[in-house]
């Protein structure tokens, strides 16, 4: 590698065009390419896909092979040790809350007599594509992120391109134009998991570029850039969401049918009660689904709605709470959450949260418990 680099002192090169020249895979080039950085034998620049480029040190080491003192390799993905082996089956199974990366805890629930998240990484060694289907707000994502710390997401909607998952041509800071590398690309050349959320937004003529990538061939071929192929590393994996009955989300055959394994998702109202939230607001969610279940109401509040509940509850009070858990119900719903909140809670009446009339500019100003204070203080 460093070889290669100082053989080609104006050239700034990208892991694919050393893979090529090397003839060795994306991921050990990569892997090389960035010990060489971190020893301070070469310099990485580019704001997408990592560009290289030998600087004063790389002549020197291109002479004489070194070995790395530890910590000096490039890290390699947490979910290369996080992954369960289909061999190690009497690995301890994973019950408690895990962590996820943005720090919110995730509690797993039994999938296949299995914890949901040791039976993901036992397809994802077994290289068996996984779509997870369900209301929006049931934990979808929230599952794929604890199961995969390495994890890759695509946001889909209608918007999204080819592009947006293979890589486009970017304009530099330069002025020129240079080839930025999509997450599908990342995921791949690194071994990752790759969460498409909502694929089933995004165009069929789209998604037929991630085919190629879940097959036996494992593979893709960028026409953007010189018809470049990229091949997938080993723990490259792919996951996809849906959410069936929203607007535009198609579930076509050719989609389904890369998907092995198909996993509904619902959420779990017992867990919402071991979670503290208010046990009359869970009890109005669990006769909610129950009507959707029966095709008599089309939304009923999932678990990220029930904690939206308990944190306005915590800010603005209890009736404020509810009135916002009417207000994000379709409005079709509505009156049919309300009508459940006014028996189950007890209240006598519900409507949406709404701005009502302006303040004296007096009141406006004073802080909150000045008014109480005030009234004390003239009573006196």
């Amino acid at each position: 590698m460093a070889r290669m680099l100082a053989g080609r002192p104006q050239d700034t090169l990208t892991i694919g065009d050393m893979a090529r020249q090397l003839g060795h895979s994306h991921g050990a080039v990569r892997n090389a390419a960035l010990t060489l950085v971190r020893r301070g034998e070469a310099d990485q620049s580019g704001s997408g896909q990592p560009e290289f480029r030998a600087n004063a040190k790389t002549a020197a080491a291109a002479k004489t092979a070194v070995i790395s003192p530890p910590g000096t390799h490039a890290p390699r993905a947490p979910a290369a040790t996080a992954r369960t082996s289909i061999a190690a089956q009497s690995t301890p199974k994973q019950t408690g809350p895990i962590r996820r990366a943005g720090g919110q805890l995730y509690h797993p629930r039994e999938l296949a007599d299995l914890p949901d998240v040791e039976a993901l990484n036992r397809l994802r060694d077994a290289d068996v594509p996984v779509l997870l289907y369900g209301p929006p707000g049931t934990g979808k994502t929230s599952l794929v992120e604890a199961a995969f710390p390495d994890l890759v997401t695509v946001a889909g909607d209608g918007d999204t391109t080819v592009g947006d998952l293979i890589g486009e041509y970017t304009q530099a800071d330069s002025g020129g134009y240079i080839f930025q590398y999509g997450p599908l690309v990342t995921a791949m050349t690194e071994g990752r998991a790759l969460l498409i959320d909502d694929a089933t937004l995004i165009s069929p003529m789209v998604l037929a570029a991630l085919y190629p990538a879940m097959d036996g061939r494992r593979q893709i071929q960028v026409k953007a850039h010189k018809g470049e192929t990229i091949k997938a590393e080993k723990g490259f994996f792919v996951v996809a969401g849906h959410n069936p009955g929203v607007h535009g989300a198609v579930l076509t055959e050719a989609l389904s049918s890369r998907f092995s394994v198909q996993i509904q998702i619902g959420t779990d109202y017992d867990l919402a009660t071991a979670l503290k939230i208010d046990a009359r607001v869970v009890r109005v969610a669990r006769h909610l689904a129950a009507q959707v279940d029966l095709g008599e109401l089309g939304w009923a509040p999932q678990l990220r709605e029930l904690l939206n509940y308990q944190k306005a509850e915590a800010v603005l009070g209890t009736k404020a709470a509810l009135a916002n858990l009417v207000g994000i119900a379709p409005a079709e719903d509505r009156d049919a959450v309300a009508a459940a909140i006014i028996k189950t809670v007890g209240v006598p009446k519900v409507a949406p949260l709404t701005l009502g009339k302006q303040l004296p500019a007096s009141a406006a100003r004073r802080p909150p418990g000045s008014a109480a204070s005030a009234q004390r203080g003239r009573s006196r």
